[in-house]
């Protein structure tokens, strides 16, 4: 594959950038994650389409090449048992505590089966991954493993590179780079249970909840599921304080999942960033001795919702 023209489609500027179709961007796509475009072409691709942005052609595109390239994890409950709800985490806690394992737990104990998946390589964050051992969530070392800790527990963790290498070597680079890429994007809409799944989509910045939301419209149309959500610092849990901001996508179809209480809550924050800390907190909710926050049950309730629809 020649990257020259592409780059030079690609990298005029945000007024100047062409779009690739859907053609081209997949097979670019393929090529960087198999390994297959030279470190100088790829830095240019990246921050060509960081400055760019993907459209949706693109971003679809992009999809269909990771999903190619994406391993299956066996999940319980065949037929109508509630389906495999997807937390990704890629962020981890900077400035209060990450509530985000505390949804699986909830989830799990319902008999939900919750699997967490993602990377960190955040030096000014506590680690996800941390937190999830604390809790004694043991990380899963293979999507075989996985599949069995969820038939045993509801709960399975597994890192990235389990069920991508290649969107997990991509991300990684998010440190030499400075910035983050199409990756970060792409690995947000990863479907390790094609068919027996909920996606938990969490963005940060409103013009995501637009882009994310067009994409799950075509991903959910076979029968999909999927919850697309304001995240708290970029961790798949809802912000405490936040108007509720939860859209359901089923068969191709978005709802609003909002609660009647949409304002915003004057709910205290934890700065319980540290992972023993950070367990603690979450292991006093579990067991009644601290409240569970509103908009954490409210997200429950929205996921088990699509799981069980």
């Amino acid at each position: 594959m020649h990257f020259a023209p592409l780059i030079k489609e690609i990298g005029r500027g945000t007024k100047g950038a062409r779009d690739m179709d859907a053609a081209q961007a997949e097979a670019l796509f393929a090529a960087i994650l198999d390994g297959q475009v030279p470190d100088m072409e790829l830095g240019a691709i990246l921050l060509s389409m960081r400055i760019k942005g993907e459209s949706p052609v693109e971003l679809n595109a992009f999809v269909s090449a990771m999903q190619a390239r994406t391993a299956v994890v066996t999940v319980p409950n065949p037929g109508p048992g509630p389906r495999c709800v997807l937390l990704p985490t890629f962020n981890g806690a900077r400035k209060q505590a990450n509530l985000m394992p505390l949804v699986a737990l909830l989830l799990a104990r319902e008999g939900v089966p919750v699997l967490i998946f993602g990377r960190h390589d955040f030096d000014s964050r506590e680690s996800p991954f941390a937190l999830m051992a604390a809790l004694g969530l043991p990380l899963a070392a293979s999507t075989a493993q996985a599949g069995e800790q969820l038939q045993a527990s509801r709960l399975a963790c597994l890192p990235l590179a389990a069920l991508n290498p290649g969107l997990d070597a991509l991300m990684a680079l998010r440190p030499r780079l400075g910035v983050r890429n199409s990756g970060h994007s792409v690995a947000k809409l990863l479907d390790a249970a094609p068919g027996r799944s909920v996606r938990v989509v969490a963005v940060t910045h409103p013009e995501y909840l637009d882009s994310m939301g067009h994409a799950l419209l075509r991903l959910t149309a076979n029968g999909g599921r999927a919850l697309l959500m304001r995240a708290s610092e970029g961790e798949a849990y809802a912000h405490l304080r936040r108007r509720a901001q939860l859209y359901g996508f089923a068969d191709g179809q978005r709802s609003d999942l909002h609660p009647a209480d949409t304002t915003d809550l004057d709910w205290p924050l934890s700065d319980a960033c540290e992972a023993a800390a950070n367990a603690r907190l979450i292991e006093a909710m579990l067991d009644g001795r601290e409240t569970v926050p509103p908009r954490i049950l409210e997200q429950v309730q929205a996921l088990r919702h699509l799981a069980n629809a």
